[in-house]
C-alpha cells in the first residue's frame, strides 16, 4: 500500500496534483484541515508500504518519520516548514526548502521540471507568494489576465484548507484533491462550470465582505490585529484574509484572530512581506504554534498570554 500524505491547503493539494498527474498511483489519501499538520501520526503502515509527504513540518512529524525510516518503509519528503534534523537514512527521499520565496508546489515543480508549471504558479498565488509567482507566470508567457485567474484559483483552494474541523470547510481537502486531479491545467478548472471554482468564489467573498466590515483591535506601526468571533465562517477566511491584509500593508506585520470554543484563540500571522522573517519562530513560542518565516499560526492562544504574542511580534519586527 501506499500513502499519500498531504497539507490540505492550496500547496499541498496542488504538490500532490503534480505528483500523481506525472506519476499515477493508487493511493490511501491522509489529510485534513490546513493546521492539521501532525498527519503521520494518522496512519498504521505495515510491510513494504511507502508514502510520500507534502507541505507539512518534518520537525513536527518527527517522531513518527523516524519509526518509519527505522523499520525499512521508503519515504519521499518534499516541504518548506520548520524541519529541524533531517534523519539520514537510506529509505528518505527529503526535497527540502525553507527560503521564504518558496513552497512544496514550486519545490515539486522543480523536481518534475516544470511539467505542470502552471499547476506550480497556482499554488505559489495560493501560498501567497505574490511576487514569487508574478515572476514566474510573466516569463512563462502568461497575460494580466491569466495571472489574475491563476491567483484566484490559488486563493480559493487555499481559502477552503482553512477550519477547526472538516464540517467547517466546503470540500474535505482530499475531496478536492480528487476533483482537481481531473484537471491537466488550472485553466481547465476555471473554464468548467461544473468544477470547484464556482462554489468556492461565491463563498469567498461572502466570508470576505462579513471579515471587512470588522474594524481592528490593535493597531501599531509594526503590527495590526483583527477578532473575529467564534463561527464556521471566521475560520474559514482567517488564513487568506491575513494574507490580503498583508498585501495591502506590506511593511506591517498582521494577526487575524479567532474565537474558539474554549474562549482563546486560533491565530494566523503573518511577517510583513517586505521583511519575510520570523513568523514561525514566534508561533513555536508557544505549546500550539508552529509555521514558517512569512506565515505562521497558533491554534490554542490563551487570551492571558495576546500580550505576550504582541511584544514577541513588535520585539521582532522592530528593527
Amino acid at each position: 500500500m501506499h500513502y499519500d500524505v498531504f497539507n490540505g491547503d492550496a500547496d499541498g493539494i496542488i504538490s500532490l496534483i503534480q505528483l500523481r498527474l506525472s506519476n499515477p498511483l493508487q493511493a490511501t489519501l491522509v489529510t485534513g484541515v490546513k493546521r492539521d499538520i501532525q498527519l503521520l501520526k494518522k496512519i498504521e503502515i505495515t510491510a513494504q508500504d511507502t508514502v510520500t509527504v507534502l507541505d507539512i513540518s518534518m520537525e513536527k512529524n518527527s517522531a513518527c518519520l523516524i519509526e518509519m525510516l527505522n523499520k525499512g518503509h521508503d519515504v519521499f519528503y518534499a516541504d518548506h516548514h520548520r524541519c529541524g534534523d533531517i534523519p539520514s537514512n537510506k529509505n528518505l527521499t527529503a526535497l527540502i526548502d525553507l527560503d521564504a520565496n518558496t513552497c512544496t508546489a514550486l519545490i515539486i515543480d522543480q523536481h518534475l521540471n516544470r511539467q505542470f508549471h502552471s499547476w506550480a504558479i497556482c499554488a505559489a498565488y495560493g501560498d501567497n507568494l505574490i511576487a514569487k509567482a508574478d515572476q514566474l507566470a510573466k516569463a512563462a508567457g502568461y497575460d494580466q489576465q491569466q495571472r489574475a485567474q491563476l491567483q484566484e484559483l490559488g486563493t480559493l483552494i487555499n481559502y477552503n484548507g482553512y477550519g477547526s474541523q472538516l464540517s467547517d470547510l466546503h470540500y474535505d481537502p482530499a475531496d478536492l484533491y480528487r476533483l482537481l486531479l481531473n484537471y491537466v491545467s488550472p485553466f481547465d478548472v476555471i473554464a468548467d462550470p461544473n468544477s470547484p471554482f464556482s462554489k468556492l468564489q461565491l463563498a469567498y467573498q461572502a466570508d470576505l465582505n462579513k471579515a471587512l466590515a470588522i474594524s481592528s483591535q490593535y493597531s501599531s506601526a509594526l503590527l495590526s490585529i483583527f477578532e473575529l468571533p467564534d463561527q464556521a465562517w471566521s475560520r474559514r477566511i482567517s488564513g487568506v484574509y491575513g494574507n490580503l491584509l498583508a498585501n495591502q500593508q506590506p511593511d506591517s506585520a498582521f494577526a487575524v484572530l479567532t474565537e474558539n470554543s474554549e474562549n482563546n484563540y486560533l491565530v494566523s500571522l503573518r511577517a510583513p512581506l517586505n521583511n519575510k522573517q520570523g513568523a514561525g519562530d514566534i508561533c513555536s513560542q508557544f505549546d500550539t504554534g508552529g509555521g514558517r518565516a512569512a506565515a505562521a499560526g497558533i491554534n490554542n492562544l490563551p487570551r492571558n498570554e495576546l500580550s505576550r504574542f504582541i511584544e514577541l511580534v513588535e520585539l521582532q519586527y522592530k528593527s
